[in-house]
């Protein structure tokens, strides 16, 4: 088998880059070790900001978007119970967030890939990388019992943290940097009208808590919790109770209860591998780094990634020229590390850290203070929730 670029993994940045690869002629084949109902089921973030709706409108993806994803043109933060909004669409000349989950993405990613001829090879096992470092890499795998081959010119590992990407760059190359939370978010989800229109960040002296939603009929619900904390001992009521408390009166007695249908704890970490680029792989995506939930990040970072690779692959397959691919490590990491920069400091703000003292706490309750009495401040968390621009 061959084709000009092999994308490891069939998750956002996977799936993203094929299409945009397939829309330029470009051919690239995706392999993905699972099938197709085990990637579209996992349940992941569901804020997108302007940059990745208008990628998916631009690859004309966005009809379920545009109909059923909600747009908000601010958000929430909460200290004690006490809310103030913040006017995001006003404070950065009218740009917002959408709330539509990464399931609904990945669902209209699979649908049109069909429709478009993106080609994408199922359950296959046992992925190694070689040639990296040469003119004509080669991937192996195992399908259905069969020892397979691709040649390509380039690899694009979209793999995940846990993929076989990032551990192909030698040792002497790659740089790991991380930052492990020592908590982490227990969510739940139930089929019930939401407690606000938009999000809500708490910052409560028991802990974190995140009023979200996915429609206007299905809630996502966020506690923080430690990390030797398990599902089972939190059943629904505590779970509501605990929610509730930590919203405060105002926003706690708008919460509708009901039985969920999901409820899961997700360790937090920050982490970024350097470089991006090695030989003819490039990672993107969770391959290359791991944002907190609390900025909302993950799914968009994947987006501006694979804008930036398409972009280099684009310039090199119609010009001959590597500029766009020589670059690409430098580009993305500018802009991966400014959203880890956001989504370590919102953690820090919104979060009860272990051992934490009185001025600790003090500081955290001036930050968020600060931010309520300033436009300048708010205009700050504006721009980078919504997302800051790709350069």
């Amino acid at each position: 088998m061959k084709t000009q670029v092999a994308i490891i993994g069939a998750g956002p940045a996977g799936m993203f880059l094929a299409h945009m690869l397939r829309r330029a002629n470009i051919d690239a084949v995706v392999l993905e070790r699972r099938d197709r109902d085990y990637v579209e089921g996992r349940v992941r973030a569901g804020v997108l900001e302007q940059i990745a709706v208008d990628v998916m409108r631009d690859l004309d993806l966005a009809g379920r978007l545009d109909k059923e994803g909600l747009v908000h043109g601010g958000t929430n933060l909460s200290l004690d119970g006490e809310l103030f909004h913040i006017d995001m669409e006003k404070l950065t000349g009218g740009k917002t967030v959408t709330v539509y989950g990464q399931q609904e993405v990945m669902h209209d990613l699979f649908e049109a890939a069909g429709e478009r001829g993106v080609d994408i090879i199922w359950n296959a096992g046992d992925v190694s990388l070689h040639g990296l470092d040469g003119d004509n890499p080669v991937v192996r795998f195992v399908q259905n019992g069969e020892a397979k081959e691709l040649q390509c010119d380039f690899v694009a590992g979209c793999d995940g943290f846990h993929g076989v990407s990032r551990p192909s760059i030698p040792t002497h190359v790659l740089k790991e940097f991380e930052r492990v939370y020592p908590f982490g978010w227990l969510g739940l989800l139930a089929d019930v009208p939401p407690a606000n229109d938009e999000l809500i960040y708490a910052n409560h002296e028991r802990g974190f808590a995140l009023a979200s939603m996915r429609s206007p009929t299905r809630s996502r619900y966020y506690i923080q919790c430690g990390l030797d904390e398990k599902v089972e001992d939190w059943s629904d009521e505590r779970f509501w109770d605990e929610l509730c408390l930590r919203l405060g009166p105002v926003a706690g007695a708008k919460v509708t209860r009901g039985p969920s249908f999901e409820k899961s704890i997700a360790p937090l970490r920050s982490f970024v591998s350097e470089p991006m680029r090695w030989g003819r792989l490039f990672l993107a995506g969770d391959a290359a780094h791991i944002v907190p939930p609390t900025g909302a990040k993950g799914l968009n970072l994947a987006v501006s990634d694979v804008v930036y690779l398409c972009e280099g692959l684009v310039e090199y397959y119609k010009n001959g020229s590597n500029s766009g691919i020589d670059h690409y490590s430098a580009r993305a990491l500018a802009r991966v590390w400014k959203a880890e920069r956001f989504s370590w400091w919102f953690t820090s703000i919104t979060h009860r850290f272990p051992n934490m003292d009185g001025f600790d706490r003090r500081i955290q309750m001036a930050e968020l203070d600060y931010i309520r009495g300033s436009e300048n401040a708010q205009r700050v968390l504006a721009e980078n929730y919504v997302g800051l621009p790709l350069k």
